[in-house]
C-alpha cells in the first residue's frame, strides 16, 4: 500500500513539474496552470498573513537560549543545502560548538497512523521525543525511517547529534537537555519561525534556477516572494560558473546588507555503493563509457560534472526527488547500462542511501562524494562562523 502511494505520488510530482515549466502543451494543461495561479494568489495571503501574525506576537515563536542557525531557500527542492549544512556543522563543531541538526525528516517513516489519528481526534500534545539518527557517537537509524538527508549528514558527520522532528522546538529542548548541545542548525529553516532567539537565517540560491519560474506554489516553485530575501543574514550562491553579476544585482536589490558567498559542490571521491573498501580518486572517470543513476531534483548538473571530468555517459536513468529504489529498478539499470557498454553506473551519495540490497551486482556501482567549495566570498563565510562562534 504504501509503496503505491509512493509511486503514485511521484507520478503526481512529476506530471505537477511539467505543468508548471510548461513542458506540458494542450488546454487542459493551460486550463489547470491558470487554476494553479489563482491558488498562488491565495498562497500569497496564506504566507503574508502567516508572517504578520508572527510580526503581531499573536503566533508565539520558542527561544531556546541557545545559538539557531537556519539553512534554507527560497524555491523548494535542489539548491543543494545538505553539503552547505554539513559544512558549517563540521566547522561549528571543530571550532567548540556543541551542534545539533534538526531536520523535519522529508518523506522519512511517520509514526503509525492510527497513533497519529488517535492524537488529532483526542487533541493530545504530542510527546512523543524526537528521531534520533546519531547520537554523535553511533547511527541509530536507517534511511527509511530518518530521510535520506538527515541519514546522510548523520553518516558523513560521525560526531554531530542528528534529530527528526516536524516540532524543531521540542527536538531543539531536546537537543539541549539530553545531548547538552549549545548550537542549533535547522536543515531547510528558513521559514520555520516558530523557533526563535538569537538566531542566523542563511539562504541558498541556486545560480543556474535562481527563482524556479518566478511564481509562488503551487503555480511555480517559491515558497515565498523574492523580496523576502531581505530577512537573509547571509546567502549562498551554489553550483555557481562565476557569471553571477545579474543575480548579485537583483539580490542586492533587495538586501544590500547580506554577505554573498558562491560555491560549486567540489567531488572528493568515488565510493563504490556495495563494497566500502573499494575507492577510486577523482580523475578515474576520464576517458571510461558510464550510467548514472538519479533520483534528485536536478539531475543535469549531477550528469554535467560528470562530463567536465572526462567521463562519456551512454546511458541516464532518472527517477522522482527522493524516490526508493527497489530491486528490479537496480537490475534494469544495470543490464541496460551493460547493452550500451558502460563501465560503471554512477549515482549520488544521497540517492545511495536508498539503494536496496543486490545479492549479485554485475556492474560496479559508485556514489560521488562531494563538498562545498568556496570560489568567492571566503571573507563573509568566516564572519558569519565568527559570529556564531563568539555570540
Amino acid at each position: 500500500m504504501r509503496e503505491t502511494l509512493r509511486a503514485w505520488q511521484e507520478q503526481f510530482e512529476t506530471f505537477a513539474l511539467e505543468v508548471i515549466f510548461n513542458e506540458r502543451r494542450g488546454k487542459r494543461a493551460t486550463a489547470l496552470r491558470g487554476v494553479l495561479f489563482c491558488l498562488s494568489k491565495v498562497f500569497l495571503i496564506g504566507v503574508k498573513g502567516r508572517r504578520w501574525l508572527y510580526e503581531a506576537r499573536i503566533i508565539r515563536d520558542h527561544p531556546l537560549g541557545v545559538q539557531v542557525i537556519t539553512v534554507g531557500n527560497l524555491t523548494v527542492g535542489g539548491t543543494g543545502k545538505t553539503p552547505v549544512v554539513e559544512k558549517f556543522a563540521r566547522v561549528l563543531q571543530d571550532h567548540g560548538r556543541k551542534v545539533a541538526i534538526l531536520s523535519r525528516g522529508y518523506r522519512s517513516k511517520p509514526p503509525p497512523l492510527l497513533q497519529r489519528l488517535r492524537a488529532k481526534l483526542l487533541f493530545q500534545e504530542d510527546n512523543t521525543p524526537p528521531r534520533v539518527v546519531s547520537d554523535a557517537k553511533n547511527l541509530l537509524l536507517n534511511s527509511e525511517d530518518a530521510g535520506d538527508e538527515p541519514y546522510m549528514l548523520a553518516s558523513n558527520l560521525k560526531d554531530v547529534v542528528v534529530l527528526v522532528d516536524k516540532d524543531r522546538v521540542k527536538s531543539g529542548r531536546y537537543a539541549i537537555e539530553k545531548f547538552g548541545c549549545d548550537t542549533l542548525l535547522l536543515d531547510d529553516g528558513f521559514q520555520y519561525w516558530k523557533l526563535a532567539g538569537r538566531r542566523r537565517d542563511i539562504v541558498l540560491i541556486d545560480a543556474q534556477l535562481p527563482f524556479g519560474n518566478e511564481q509562488l506554489l503551487p503555480r511555480g516553485t517559491l515558497r515565498e516572494p523574492v523580496q523576502n530575501l531581505k530577512r537573509a543574514d547571509t546567502i549562498f550562491i551554489t553550483k555557481s560558473n562565476g557569471d553571477t553579476a545579474s543575480l548579485r544585482a537583483r539580490i542586492r536589490k533587495h538586501n544590500p546588507q547580506a554577505g554573498i558567498i558562491e560555491c560549486v559542490h567540489w567531488p572528493l571521491y568515488f565510493q563504490d555503493v556495495y563494497s566500502p573498501d573499494q575507492r577510486e580518486q577523482i580523475g578515474w572517470l576520464k576517458g571510461r563509457k558510464i550510467a548514472t543513476l538519479s533520483g534528485i531534483a536536478q539531475p543535469e548538473s549531477f550528469e554535467n560534472s560528470l562530463a567536465d571530468q572526462g567521463a562519456e555517459l551512454v546511458y541516464t536513468k532518472r527517477f522522482a526527488d527522493h524516490h526508493r529504489f527497489n530491486q528490479q529498478e537496480l537490475l534494469n539499470t544495470i543490464n541496460r547500462a551493460k547493452k550500451r557498454r558502460a563501465e560503471v553506473i554512477i549515482t549520488t551519495q544521497k540517492d545511495a542511501v536508498r539503494f536496496p540490497k543486490l545479492d549479485r551486482v554485475d556492474l560496479p556501482i559508485y556514489y560521488m562524494r562531494v563538498e562545498i567549495k568556496i570560489l568567492s566570498g571566503a571573507k563573509d563565510f568566516d564572519d558569519c562562523v565568527r559570529k556564531i562562534r563568539f555570540r
